[in-house]
């Protein structure tokens, strides 16, 4: 279950993991909880038992069947580092990404405290299958997810992650970013919520965000407005888009 998407800097979507937990104000809103809901007790419907969290073993080898590049997002309905996964089971994970090198992928998560304990089994596990010293290779990118500032210690975990491309996903924006460290970050993604409760994004905390990236030299992407539908909003901003990627070589910006 993965393929095409919408959303916009990514171009498929991967969840051998579906379902969650809530953690923080960003969470209160889910669209992934939203849509997996609406198909609770349906029988026989991927979402049959809603947005509890369910393993699914038979999609982990899926993105070795992609033949054609991709920018794949790890777990849009989940989150990889769920403290009810099982270690091996995200192991399991890293295994087919180190072995798609042809893909780059996303991973994004809320729990990078748990992600940081894990950093040694996944060396040693990238390592055994790579058999090289590299720690991480440059095609697993690896995010966290930044609502407010005072959700920013998440980027202080994620720097001491040894990824080739660090990246903060500041969506729902819920508040000012004021003050925040993008040293050794890379990219950051900006947007504001969608969803019949969605709350209101203050085109200054965007603007903020867009003049702390270019004094750092991060990528900056800006998603959407958000609205009661995702592309409610639009994606201007002062009126253009922003699109920039981190490049391949990681230290530049690709507009």
């Amino acid at each position: 279950m993965a393929g095409k998407t919408a959303i916009e800097w990514t171009d498929a979507t991967w969840n051998p993991v579906t379902g969650c937990t809530e953690v923080s104000p960003g969470c209160d809103n889910c669209y992934a909880r939203t849509f997996a809901e609406r198909f609770k007790g349906v029988p026989n419907h991927p979402y049959e038992q809603g947005f509890d969290l369910r393993l699914w073993p038979n999609r982990i080898g899926l993105p070795l069947t992609w033949r054609s590049h991709k920018r794949i997002f790890v777990n849009s309905m989940s989150d990889l580092f769920h403290r009810d996964i099982p270690d091996d089971f995200i192991l399991q994970v890293f295994e087919v990404m180190v072995k798609a090198d042809w893909h780059i992928f996303q991973v994004l998560t809320k729990r990078p405290n748990r992600l940081v304990r894990l950093v040694p089994k996944i060396t040693e596990r990238i390592q055994s299958i790579s058999g090289v010293s590299e720690e991480w290779p440059r095609h697993i990118w690896l995010g966290v997810s930044v609502e407010t500032i005072q959700y920013d210690w998440r980027v202080q975990y994620l720097r001491s992650v040894p990824a080739a491309v660090r990246f903060i996903s500041a969506e729902p924006l819920l508040g000012p970013l004021t003050g925040i460290d993008l040293s050794g970050i890379h990219w950051l993604i900006a947007g504001g919520e969608s969803g019949w409760h969605h709350r209101k994004c203050d085109p200054d905390w965007v603007r903020e965000l867009l003049n702390i990236c270019q004094i750092s030299g991060t990528a900056f992407f800006f998603k959407q407005w958000g609205g009661a539908h995702p592309k409610s909003g639009g994606r201007l901003l002062d009126g253009r888009t922003w699109d920039e990627l981190p490049s391949e070589h990681y230290g530049e910006r690709v507009k």
